[in-house]
């Protein structure tokens, strides 16, 4: 959504945004801990998305690169995306036996506006991996997978 120097509030396409965050990631004009591009880049429609984050300093994650399934259905970015972790994590806003986010328990996505971005859903699971909840919870062996 954004507004004209009228005060009119225009609501941007999907195509659109997800074009604008494309762009914005391949220029690497956002944070360098995070990464995210199209599985596919014939995908007319920008739904699958793979993302990375680097595990933050000085906790348990230190050191790691989880990788991530991004899908941005039809409604988004009316609703957040779907992420879901390849690499294993643990952590509440994670369901253990899929990797998949739940959105219910990640403040991103909890109080998602269409203004947000999957750089915005990236980050906030970076910074659940630093709370102090988080930060020392023990992980599993590096490089293992969600089936």
């Amino acid at each position: 959504m954004q507004r004209t120097p009228a005060g009119e509030v225009v609501i941007v396409p999907r195509n659109f945004k997800l074009l604008e965050e494309l762009e914005a990631s391949e220029k690497g004009t956002g944070e360098m801990s995070i990464s995210f591009g199209l599985t596919d880049p014939s995908d007319t429609f920008l739904s699958h998305w793979n993302g990375g984050i680097l595990g933050p300093y000085g906790t348990e994650h230190d050191g790691r690169f989880y990788e991530l399934k991004i899908h941005c259905t039809e409604k988004y970015p009316n609703v957040p995306p779907d992420v879901r972790f390849v690499s294993r994590i643990n952590m509440p806003c994670v369901d253990q036996k899929s990797g998949k986010v739940i959105h219910t328990r990640l403040p991103a996505t909890r109080n998602w506006n269409r203004s947000m971005g999957i750089e915005e859903v990236l980050l906030a699971l970076r910074m659940e991996m630093s709370s102090p909840s988080n930060r020392n919870l023990r992980q599993p062996p590096e490089g293992s997978t969600f089936p």
